[in-house]
């Protein structure tokens, strides 16, 4: 309902969504996804968006009032603190599933080091006398020497990324 209302609005007021979100200080792609239905805005882009448009909130959230009363301002409040509580969520979620995956990137990068310790390169000891073999052979060094040198970095970043996304407490 909350995009239906933005998109319809904004068109009626001739604005478009590069328009709108540089009015509002966002991008357009914010806008679009507010259209979408596929994100919201919290409580004070609802606000913003209401005076752009000279709209109330509660006709942007879908309620047509004559007049404002108290009770209609609860209500509002409830559904914007509802919207919010979901957004919050929804970041939260993220944050836990990029910190998983930068632990999961450090596994796999230490994993990638113990297997290359213990295979010792067995492909330097290989008879290079066929094409074949060859260039196996050459592929194995080449990954080898990439991994060698990126592996540390993706290391570091991965901790770091772990670190820094870890729930603070």
């Amino acid at each position: 309902m909350l995009n239906e209302n933005i998109k319809t609005i904004r068109k009626s007021k001739g604005l478009s969504q590069e328009e709108l979100a540089v009015k509002l200080n966002v991008v357009r792609q914010t806008v679009s996804k507010w259209e979408q239905g596929l994100s919201v805005p919290d409580a004070d882009m609802l606000i913003s968006i209401s005076e752009v448009f000279e709209t109330p909130v509660s006709t942007l959230l879908g309620q047509t009032v004559a007049e404002t009363k108290a009770d209609d301002l609860s209500a509002i409040s409830e559904k914007l603190a509802v919207i919010n509580l979901q957004l919050a969520r929804g970041k939260a979620a993220r944050r836990k599933a990029i910190h998983w995956l930068f632990i999961l990137l450090c596994a796999i990068t230490a994993a990638g080091f113990a297997a290359l310790v213990k295979l010792n390169s067995p492909y330097l000891n290989w008879d290079y006398s066929q094409p074949e073999t060859a260039v196996i052979g050459v592929l194995f060094h080449a990954f080898e020497w990439l991994f060698v040198r990126a592996a540390p970095l993706v290391l570091i970043g991965s901790i770091a990324g772990a670190c820094l996304t870890r729930k603070n407490a």
